[in-house]
C-alpha cells in the first residue's frame, strides 16, 4: 500500500498580517505545514502502520520548504518529493493541480491524499481538479478513512446534513479535514531520522512544464485584499412585552426584509 500526501507550506494563521495599499504583508520567517496536510499524513501513517506500506510526501514551493517536508519526514514518511519553484506568486489551484498532474503521471501509487484546503487561501479546489486531470475515483472532506478488504478505501465525509460513507476502489484520490485526527508530534529520534531520509528535488522543466506555461493555467486573479469592515453595533429595543415584539417585526419586516 502506497500513499503519497500533498503537502504545502503556508503562513502561520496566528503570525500577525497587515494589509498596506491592497497587498497583504505576512511574517515569512514563521512558515507551517498546512494543518490539513498534517492530519493527511497522519491518516496516511496509521493506515500503513495497521496494513504495512509507506507514506511520501510531495511539495510545490521554494527552496527553504524543504523545512516543511522535513516536518512531515520527521512525522513518519519515509520520502519526500519537491518541486521547485520559488516564486509562486498568482498560482492558484488550477496551477497547482496541472503541476501535480505532470508529477503524478511519472509516480503512481494507491491513494493520493491532501487536505481538503490550505490554510493560506481556503479555496478547497486543487484535490478535486487534480482528480478530475487523473480520472481518479474522488472523495472530499473526509473525517474518517480505513481500508477494506485490501483493495478498497472506505471514507466517511462530512456532507451538509450528516455523514456519508463512500468506497473508492484503488487508486483513488481523498481530500482530508483537519477534524479527522490529531496529528502526532515529531520525536527527538523522528527528527534525527528525517535528516537520513531521501528529498527528491524536481523543477518544472523534469514534469515537462514551464513556470510561463504554468501561468497560463490561472483561472482565478486576486485584485486586491482589504479589511473587514466593521461591524454597526446592533440596536436595543425598550418596552413591554408586547411593545418589543411589535417593534422586532417592523424591523424585520421594514429595515432588514427577511419577512
Amino acid at each position: 500500500m502506497k500513499f503519497i500526501v500533498c503537502i504545502k507550506q503556508v503562513p502561520d494563521v496566528y503570525a500577525p498580517l497587515q494589509i498596506k495599499n491592497g497587498e497583504l504583508s505576512m511574517d515569512t520567517d514563521r512558515m507551517v505545514l498546512n494543518a490539513y496536510d498534517a492530519s493527511a499524513v497522519e491518516e496516511a501513517l496509521v493506515l500503513t502502520e495497521q496494513h504495512g506500506g509507506e507514506v511520501e510526501v510531495v511539495l510545490i514551493g521554494p527552496d527553504k520548504a524543504k523545512e516543511t517536508i522535513r516536518k512531515a519526514l520527521a512525522m513518519g514518511a519515509s520520502r519526500g518529493h519537491h518541486i521547485h519553484v520559488e516564486d509562486s506568486t498568482g498560482l492558484d489551484s488550477a496551477a497547482f493541480a496541472e503541476i501535480l498532474t505532470a508529477f503524478f503521471e511519472k509516480n503512481s501509487c494507491d491513494v493520493i491524499a491532501t487536505g481538503k484546503q490550505s490554510q493560506d487561501t481556503d479555496s478547497g479546489l486543487a484535490g478535486g481538479m487534480l482528480a478530475a486531470h487523473l480520472s481518479l475515483p474522488y472523495a472530499a472532506n473526509a473525517v474518517g478513512l480505513h481500508i477494506d478488504g485490501g483493495n478498497t478505501l472506505v471514507v466517511k465525509r462530512q456532507g451538509d446534513t450528516g455523514q456519508e460513507m463512500i468506497a473508492l476502489p484503488f487508486p483513488c484520490l481523498v481530500t482530508c479535514s483537519n477534524d479527522m485526527n490529531n496529528p502526532r508530534i515529531p520525536s527527538l529520534k523522528g527528527i534525527m531520522a528525517s535528516k537520513k531520509k531521501p528529498v527528491e528535488s524536481l523543477t518544472l522543466e523534469d514534469l515537462g512544464l514551464t513556470l510561463d506555461g504554468v501561468r497560463e493555467s490561472v483561472k482565478t486573479t486576486t485584485l486586491s485584499y482589504r479589511e473587514m469592515p466593521a461591524r454597526e453595533a446592533g440596536k436595543k429595543l425598550e418596552g413591554d412585552a408586547e411593545e418589543l415584539v411589535s417593534n422586532l417585526l417592523n424591523l424585520l419586516q421594514n429595515e432588514a426584509k427577511v419577512l
